[in-house]
Order: C-alpha cells, then sequence, then structure tokens
C-alpha cells in the first residue's frame, strides 16, 4: 500500500470515490448538467463517508479500523518483498514497452484500427489471452475494454514472470515474491474499478447511481466490522437453520463444550466416535444443513456421536498453551470412555485439531496407553511442515514479530486476522469476486451456509498462536522425535502404532495433499490413505447425496505420494461411505441405543441442548 491509500480498508473505499468524476461522463453533452439522479446518489455517497470518517474517529477499541490497521503493516511488509523486483531495469523496460505495442496493434487491428486493420475477418475478435474474470463479452465488444483487459493480462503475466526469474538466494524468500505480485496483480485488476469495467458502466447507467451507493453501504460496513461480507447476515442462524442437529452438551471446561448426538438407529456401534475440529472457526462445518452434515450422515450410520465445541478465546486464555489442548483431547476421549463405560473410541482430528490428535496419541503411547483409542481418522490434517504450502508465506520473523506485537495487546489473536489470511490464499475467489458483486455492481448478498461459516471466525489464544507458528510451521519440531513435550511426555510420532484414516483434499491450498501423505511417513500402525476431490472444505463436506467429486485410493503399498496417484483407483462421487466401512472393519460390535447412549434420558444430568453456547460466543 502506498502513503496515499494506507490500509487496505482505504484501497476498498478508494475504489467508489469521486463519484462526481464518474457520472459527470453520462452527461448530456455540451456542458450540459450532470442529470439529477446521478448527483443525488454522488451527494450521498459523498454524505456517507463523511459520517464514515467522523464516526471512524470516535470509535472505541474492538472495532473494524484497528483490524484494518493491523493488515496495513502486513500490507508495508509485503510491499519490502516486491522491492527486489528489477522492473526499473532499462532492459526490462524495453521488453515491456515492445510487447505492449505488439499487443496493442494487434488487439485494435482485431477491430478495424491501427497498422493491422486490414486482418480483420469480421468473426469476433480473436485476442490472444482467455482469463474467467474478462468471460463476458462485454469485455471484447468494444476495442477500449478489449485493450484495457489484454493489457492488463499481458503486463501481469510479466511481471509474474519476472518474479519467477528473480533469485532471492532463499527458496522461502521466492515463494513471498511470488505470492506478493499474484496478490498484488491480482488486486489491480480493471474489473475492480468502475471506469474500466462494462459491467459496472452499464449497471451505472441502468439504476443511475445506485448500484453505488448501495456499494458504499456494504463497504462501509465491512470497514466497521473489520471483515469482508460474502453472505447475507441474517440468512443463517446457528441452532436454527445451521448446527441444527439434535443432542445435548454433557460435558463442559473452560476450554470446550462436549456434545453427544441422539441416535436414530435402534443398535449403535459399540465404539463410540469423537470428532476435534479445528478451533479456527467453528465446529458447525461439519453440521450446516442436515443435507450436507457429516455429524447426522454419521448418527444415521449407526455411530454414537461426540462433538467438542471450542471456546473462542478471550484475555482469559492468553497463557493456554497446545499442551492445554492435547490435554482437552485426551479429556474428552476419557470422559466418553467413562460416560458409556467403553474402553476406547473413534477419533477425528480435523485440520490443527487433526495435528493435535496426532500429539495426544503420542502421548498415549508413550504412557502405554494407546488402547483409549481404537482407530484414528485425520481430515486434512498435517505433521510435517516442511512442505505445508502457501501458507508458509505468512511465516518469517518479521510477520511473527508483528502478529506477536498485535496479540500481545489482548491475549488473543482476533479471529478477522486469520479469515483475512485464508481469503488471500484464495484472492481472486474470496475478495475481489466480492468487491465486484457487492461493492461496485451492488448486489444482494446470497445465503450461502459454507461462506457464513468460513465468516464465523474465533479468536485463537496468543501463546498458543505463536508457540504453533514457530514450532510447527518455521522449525518443524512435532516430526523430530522427542522436540516437543506435552504435560511433561515427550512426543514421538513414531511410536503410533493406532489403525489411521487420512484423509487429503487434492485441490486444498491450506493442507497440501502432498503434506498431509507425511502422516504415512511418521505413524508406524496400518495406514489408509484417500485422496479427496476438492480443497480443505468441499473435500471434506462432501456427502452421498450430492454425487460430486470423487476420491482416489490405491490399496498398493506405495513410498510416496505421487507414487500413490500414479496408481490410484478414481472412485465417483463421496469418500464417505468408503471411511464408515473402514470403521466397522475395526469394530463392528453393536449394543443397543439406550441409556446413556442416548443423552438427556431418565437420570442423565445434561447441560443443555445442542449446539451449546460456546459455538455462539464471539
Amino acid at each position: 500500500m502506498n502513503e496515499q491509500t494506507g490500509t487496505p480498508g482505504d484501497l476498498l473505499a478508494a475504489m467508489l470515490q469521486a463519484p462526481q468524476q464518474l457520472f459527470s461522463q453520462f452527461g448530456a453533452g455540451d456542458g450540459a448538467a450532470v442529470p439529477a439522479a446521478w448527483t443525488e446518489a454522488a451527494q450521498r455517497m459523498q454524505a456517507m463517508w463523511l459520517d464514515f470518517q467522523r464516526s471512524s474517529a470516535a470509535a472505541t477499541p474492538g472495532q473494524g479500523g484497528e483490524v484494518w490497521a493491523g493488515l496495513g503493516g502486513f500490507a508495508q511488509i509485503m510491499q519490502g518483498w516486491l522491492k527486489v523486483l528489477p522492473l526499473a531495469n532499462p532492459d526490462v523496460q524495453k521488453r515491456m514497452w515492445e510487447e505492449s505495442l505488439t499487443l496493442w496493434q494487434g488487439v485494435l487491428g482485431q477491430y478495424g484500427i491501427g497498422p493491422q486493420a486490414g486482418q480483420v475477418s469480421g468473426e469476433a475478435p480473436a485476442l490472444p489471452r482467455t482469463d474467467r474474470r474478462f468471460a463476458d463479452p462485454k469485455w471484447r465488444e468494444q476495442p477500449l475494454y478489449a485493450l484495457v483487459h489484454q493489457t492488463y493480462l499481458m503486463l501481469a503475466e510479466q511481471v509474474q514472470g519476472i518474479a519467477d526469474a528473480v533469485d532471492t538466494g532463499d527458496p522461502a524468500r521466492s515463494e513471498q515474491l511470488r505470492f506478493a505480485v499474484r496478490t498484488l496483480t491480482e488486486m489491480l485488476s480493471p474489473a475492480h474499478f468502475a471506469l474500466t469495467n462494462p459491467l459496472v458502466i452499464d449497471k451505472i447507467t441502468e439504476t443511475k447511481g445506485q448500484n453505488l451507493v448501495k456499494g458504499m453501504e456494504h463497504l462501509l460496513a465491512d470497514l466497521k466490522r473489520g471483515q469482508l461480507t460474502h453472505v447475507d447476515p441474517e440468512a443463517f442462524k446457528v441452532g436454527e437453520n445451521i448446527a441444527t442437529a439434535p443432542g445435548k452438551v454433557v460435558h463442559e471446561t473452560a476450554l470446550y463444550q462436549l456434545i453427544q448426538y441422539s441416535p436414530t438407529t435402534d443398535k449403535v456401534l459399540e465404539v463410540p466416535l469423537v470428532i476435534f475440529p479445528p478451533w479456527i472457526n467453528r465446529f458447525y462445518i461439519l453440521d450446516l444443513s442436515p443435507q450436507k452434515s457429516f455429524i447426522r450422515w454419521a448418527v444415521d450410520q449407526g455411530l454414537s456421536v461426540f462433538v467438542v465445541s471450542w471456546k473462542s478465546a478471550d484475555d482469559s486464555m492468553a497463557d493456554l498453551e497446545w499442551d492445554d489442548y492435547i490435554r482437552a483431547e485426551i479429556e474428552a476421549i476419557d470422559h466418553i470412555r467413562q460416560r458409556l463405560g467403553s474402553a476406547s473410541v473413534h477419533a477425528i482430528g480435523y485440520c490443527v485439531a487433526g495435528t493435535t490428535l496426532a500429539a495426544a496419541l503420542a502421548v498415549l503411547a508413550r504412557r502405554g496407553e494407546a488402547d483409549r483409542v481404537k482407530s484414528a481418522t485425520f481430515f486434512t490434517a498435517q505433521v510435517d511442515f516442511e512442505a505445508a504450502g502457501e501458507m508458509k508465506v505468512f511465516i518469517d520473523d518479521q510477520q511473527l514479530a508483528t502478529l506477536e506485537k498485535i496479540s500481545a495487546e489482548k491475549g488473543y489473536l482476533d479471529g478477522r486476522y486469520m479469515a483475512a489470511t485464508f481469503n488471500l490464499l484464495r484472492g481472486n475467489d474470496l475478495i475481489w469476486n466480492y468487491v465486484i458483486k457487492n461493492y461496485l455492481l451492488g448486489e444482494d448478498y446470497p445465503a450461502f451456509d459454507l461462506l457464513h461459516w468460513n465468516g464465523d471466525v474465533t479468536n485463537l489464544p496468543a501463546k498458543w498462536h505463536m508457540s504453533y507458528l514457530k514450532d510447527l510451521y518455521r522449525d518443524n519440531k512435532l516430526v523430530v522425535p522427542n522436540s516437543l513435550s506435552a504435560d511433561g511426555t515427550p512426543i514421538d510420532l513414531t511410536r503410533i502404532e493406532t489403525p489411521a484414516y487420512i484423509q487429503a483434499g487434492r485441490e486444498d491450498h491450506i493442507a497440501p495433499a502432498a503434506s498431509v501423505w507425511k502422516l504415512m511417513d511418521h505413524l508406524r500402525g496400518p495406514k489408509t490413505f484417500v485422496l479427496a476431490g476438492s480443497g480443505h472444505i468441499a473435500g471434506v463436506v462432501n456427502p452421498p447425496s450430492a454425487k460430486k467429486y470423487q476420491y482416489w485410493t490405491n490399496p498398493a503399498e506405495t513410498g510416496s505420494f505421487d507414487a500413490f496417484v500414479a496408481g490410484a483407483q478414481e472412485t465417483p462421487g463421496s469418500w464417505w461411505p468408503n471411511w464408515i466401512e473402514w470403521i466397522r472393519a475395526q469394530d463392528s460390535a453393536e449394543v443397543p441405543a439406550k441409556g446413556k447412549r442416548a443423552p438427556g434420558g431418565k437420570g442423565d444430568s445434561v447441560i443443555e441442548d445442542a449446539p451449546g453456547r460456546y459455538v455462539k460466543e464471539r
């Protein structure tokens, strides 16, 4: 960001400012006055912006301004990465100019303009570069917009090529440079500015500027909130139309609530299931609508299902460490065993909670208590962070110091920072797509449960978060036997002999499939690896009824991820049926679904109905 834009929030605001200049383009000509409707729209936007500035000056801590300011600090760090680009090199500038001139002549020639005008065929213009962001025919109907977007694509391609060629001397720095260039070029797309987007120009003409007024309302609401809005904020209510699977909170600590779900079958598997979702976001990613709910589906398969609902961090949790989460998982396992009189449980760990489950299993193995867990399932979980994907671009001493300073102020990292981080990894889909739709076109927000969950952020304890990033992402200590310990017990993953089902997403940008595979290298028990279609969320939440995507298995003993892929067999649809078959193969014994298998019955003391209150706390 430069000194004029300052923060990412200022940049977004700049895209909708100066409306008078925009509306003057539509005057009647020859000095005629701007139509009254457009003038009124411009005045409303200006008034809203001035009112926002006044309210921002009087804002109390915890509102959106401080989040945007904090993100501005990271933008400055990213700006520093870009300084190594040799854009001022005369040879580079000469080449870019020559290629630009060639492009302009070729594009304009498609419209019968310039020295190549004679080459026009009479058919639709054949432009040299395509991109789904410019798929609408309006980008090709007029030579101006064709020239604008083709020039942008060429320059973005050139700058990315220059970044690829820069020798930083450090592979991690090279990845950061490529990420920064990609982020910058995505941001500067002509689709993101009203005057260079033909769809926005048409919308302004159609609505007499009211789309920008509505867009300004959306923008200012997001600036105040400190977070981009993806869906209608009023469309979903936890416990009403999402997270509605019937159950009871049967146990509670300061860190989590334990939910037991009501059975829907006469008999259930004797070994219960406990699910540990990540404490980054909420557990109900596994209980969205009834049709998408993994929890409901697992209950219908005859499992006694328990789920941990983690508490979003507050200032009282500043000193929580990874030990506390590992201890919490073991405690939840023991509580379920005691409640149902079961010798063991099946356990699922999703993402960071799967990493934690691996550590908990190592602790139990070291203590001679591994038999408390009958099987372990890992959803998109990593233990070896050597090749942990794009998340590692955020892991260096400068960024860690900035994060540490931000989280130290409250004792926790505000969840809105994590939301912004994940959005940046898919900027076109999760940021700029919504800038166009919600700010420039002024469209209404859709109702989409998965994106509602995506924006329902949780705070992270400061001490845990920093140690997790340093010990695992930066130093990769978890795979070094006895380098880390929990609750006084050294962690050695090679001691784990618990049967494991390891699921990865083929298009996962948060936990890359090749990185998840490394669990196969470190665990010593029987292991099954399944590669699911799609990514970190949709690759997991893929019910059989949807008949979407596919998954790959390979029963052969393969020593690498590449070898697994090369010999894998593709199966259409959801991998969930494959998983339940695997679970039943571990232990198929059943018991009646009564007594404490059905929570809240006669004599069963419970705390409250599912989904509980922790999931609703900010």
